[in-house]
């Protein structure tokens, strides 16, 4: 059996699916690994490497496609590409299948067989597979060491015998994987940091990490049963806006995390809140790509409002990607051992396995 894996489009993503260290674990399923030609070069990670441990090098992605029984990407394989998937292949990534639902269904009528991990359930046995909290971690760090270099003062607090400078205020909105990651980034430089969630069982890993937890007085835990956060009620968004606008008063740098899954991110700092905040504060919105947190943010770019700098990356990750594609291949590599029949040397599409049930697009 053989598993393939072609280069994304580079202008958006950098990161890949398959690394040398995982392409071992694959020779030891039995299965041939497809790439194509320059695959890793961006990386640094030479042809010859993948060759030396037994992986094939096409010149045309078109024939990795055809000889291979499974593709893994980062995400989905272009129009042309999609077309050329035939009969009982299986594609694996990261495939947004709320955003391109009609693609997806289009070749699942083909009878290809699609596995999208942001789908993932949260169950113990799915964490070594789980992509979000995997590229959450880096993203969240990422923010701040970003959002630290535009800010205009230094971090910690400083005492010298010219006098003593002050700690630099941090609110991370949203406490999920990279929220947190974002905490523990800030306190660890030497910030004073600040966290809000709609989620109340977060509270206790913000304290934990060295934060401020700030809550809506009388909400009400906002929690789904997967763990993500629900959209929140007129009520608890208006007590919000009302916490959120003291608190910005004196806040230098804002990290945005916060995402429902599937849908467009709530906006959360609105232009009102903005002009309360302090010239040469800094928000840094991961939420960018899916409509932003902030109402000001804009795709790949830096927008200055009266000295604040909001800032609104698609893809940050682009920026950490040789880290990113380590952690995302073996969360790629995890989940194929899952889906691969080692004794019978075939591919088990298992609906009763809830991982694979979740994750195929039907």
């Amino acid at each position: 059996m053989k598993i393939g894996s072609i280069s994304e489009n580079r202008k958006f993503e950098n990161r890949v699916a398959i690394t040398p260290e995982t392409l071992k674990k694959y020779n030891s399923l039995g299965l041939q690994v497809n790439l194509s030609k320059d695959y890793a070069l961006h990386l640094g990670i030479k042809d010859s490497e993948y060759e030396s441990l037994g992986a094939k090098l096409f010149k045309d992605d078109e024939e990795v496609i055809l000889n291979s029984n499974a593709i893994v990407q980062m995400s989905i394989l272009s129009d042309e590409n999609l077309n050329k998937l035939k009969k009982d292949q299986i594609l694996i990534g990261v495939l947004n299948s709320h955003i391109n639902e009609k693609k997806l269904r289009d070749i699942t009528l083909k009878n290809v067989n699609c596995f999208s991990l942001e789908l993932l359930p949260r169950i113990t046995r799915a964490q070594s597979m789980d992509i979000l909290s995997s590229q959450a971690n880096l993203a969240g760090y990422k923010a701040v060491v970003d959002s630290f270099s535009y800010f205009r003062k230094a971090i910690p607090m400083m005492m010298t015998a010219a006098g003593t400078i002050s700690a630099a205020k941090v609110l991370v909105v949203g406490a999920g994987v990279a929220g947190l990651q974002a905490i523990a980034t800030a306190k660890r430089m030497g910030a004073i940091v600040f966290a809000t969630d709609v989620r109340q069982a977060s509270k206790e890993q913000v304290e934990s990490l060295g934060g401020k937890f700030l809550s809506v007085e009388g909400s009400e835990n906002l929690e789904t049963e997967g763990g993500y956060a629900k959209e929140t009620s007129e009520d608890f968004k208006k007590k919000q806006v009302e916490l959120l606008k003291e608190t910005l008063k004196k806040i230098d740098i804002v990290i945005c995390t916060a995402l429902i899954p599937g849908k467009k991110a709530p906006i959360i700092i609105t232009k009102d809140m903005i002009e309360v905040m302090q010239n040469g504060s800094v928000i840094y919105d991961l939420a960018a790509s899916q409509g932003g947190n902030s109402e000001l943010t804009k795709v790949n770019e830096i927008v200055d409002n009266n000295g604040v700098k909001i800032m609104g990356e698609s893809n940050i990750l682009n920026k950490l990607p040789l880290s990113a594609s380590n952690l995302y291949a073996k969360n790629i590599f995890n989940f194929v051992n899952n889906l691969f029949n080692k004794e019978k040397n075939t591919f088990n599409i298992n609906l009763e396995d809830e991982i694979i049930n979740k994750t195929m697009v039907k």
